[in-house]
């Protein structure tokens, strides 16, 4: 917005400019025409055999037809539509000598432009344009701030929100994780330990939910612990923490994890990307469908044959707060966590999707 406002009043400045200094030339010109005229007329009417030469500016007298009698013209481009015009570095000024009665005739002054409207024009754009736009610029930072600011407010109350919500699951998740591992589920009737594996997995998803929202909040401004990480056993690990959640669903699992895969990456950090990821491809899973994972020293794949990622959708999943449907449950929050771990490390993300066939998520360590 500030550099069309300067564009537009710099072109109206140039024009102005320009008009000024053909005003300028123009009224010297039709001062020294008055006295060249009579001499040119009693040359046309053969008073004298000498064309007459004005000291002043360079003539050239044109018949009706616009064609030179004679010129001591530089330049034989002449504009008979305007009185006077700059054409290149010339400036034309036209006198028509019918007014004269000297028949439909034209002479021609010229002169050459010097170029000093045009530096003065610049210096002044320069100036007076970089003071313009420094404040078109000063002007725009406060509006941005002032418009924003209630976004910001927003945003900062949803942290504070998310916060406080944290604070206040710490306490019951614990109790309930605790308990339910001390329970023996393998005396209980069929009806209530199914009811039983729908608490602990609510329950787990409370818990990943916290985890999520814990490193959100406090764990990505803590220092890394790096270390030699078997990578194989950690996937196997988060894949039977969710395996009563995907049994739920009736996903079927398969796995190809290559033996004493190693990376030097914090434990904490690692265990909230894979998460993350297998939380998703169940959450967004249809019943009965599947889940692959793969491992290698080069990548981790999960996939899945979930809803699936409109193509245009894709490079926002990853922002904070994006979530792929509203039903789903969810803060929006475990793909950027996913984002900024692999950017941490340098990973790289890769992600094919169809609509209705599922999700493929590739980490390029």
């Amino acid at each position: 917005m500030s550099v069309m406002i300067l564009l537009l009043i710099g072109t109206i400045y140039y024009r102005y400019s320009k008009e000024l200094m053909l005003s300028e030339h123009r009224l010297a010109m039709q001062l020294q025409s008055e006295r060249y005229v009579p001499q040119l007329k009693r040359w046309m009417q053969g008073d004298t055999d000498i064309f007459p030469i004005d000291l002043a500016y360079p003539t050239a007298l044109f018949d009706a037809s616009k064609r030179p009698i004679y010129s001591l013209l530089e330049d034989q481009h002449i504009d008979f539509k305007s009185v006077i015009a700059l054409d290149g570095d010339f400036i034309h000024f036209v006198v028509p000598l019918a007014s004269h009665e000297l028949g439909e005739s034209y002479v021609v002054f010229e002169t050459r432009d010097d170029g000093l409207w045009k530096r003065k024009f610049w210096f002044q754009v320069l100036w007076g344009g970089g003071a313009l736009l420094v404040l078109l610029l000063l002007v725009g930072w406060y509006l941005s701030r002032l418009f924003f600011r209630p976004l910001q407010e927003a945003i900062a109350l949803l942290d504070d929100f998310i916060k406080d919500t944290t604070h206040e699951l710490n306490t019951p998740v614990s109790a309930i994780m605790t308990n339910l591992e001390m329970i023996e589920t393998k005396h209980l009737d069929a009806t209530t330990q199914n009811k039983m594996r729908r608490i602990e997995i609510a329950a787990r998803t409370i818990s990943t939910i916290y985890d999520d929202l814990t490193y959100l909040l406090l764990n990505n401004r803590r220092n890394r612990h790096d270390e030699p990480l078997n990578v194989s056993l950690l996937l196997q690990e988060r894949i039977e923490y969710f395996k009563l959640k995907a049994s739920q669903k009736n996903l079927h699992v398969n796995c190809h994890i290559d033996d004493a895969v190693t990376l030097t990456a914090d434990r904490v950090k690692l265990a909230r990307l894979i998460d993350n990821l297998i939380s998703n491809a169940i959450k967004y899973n249809k019943n009965g469908g599947s889940i692959h994972y793969e491992l290698t020293a080069q990548h981790l794949v999960v996939e899945d044959s979930g809803i699936g990622i409109d193509s245009e959708k894709i490079d926002a999943i990853f922002q904070r707060y994006t979530r792929a449907n509203t039903y789903e449950g969810g803060f929006g929050i475990g793909l950027h966590i996913v984002f900024k771990i692999a950017n941490e490390y340098g990973f790289t993300i890769d992600v094919e999707s169809q609509p209705g066939k599922g999700s493929r998520f590739e980490i390029i360590f």
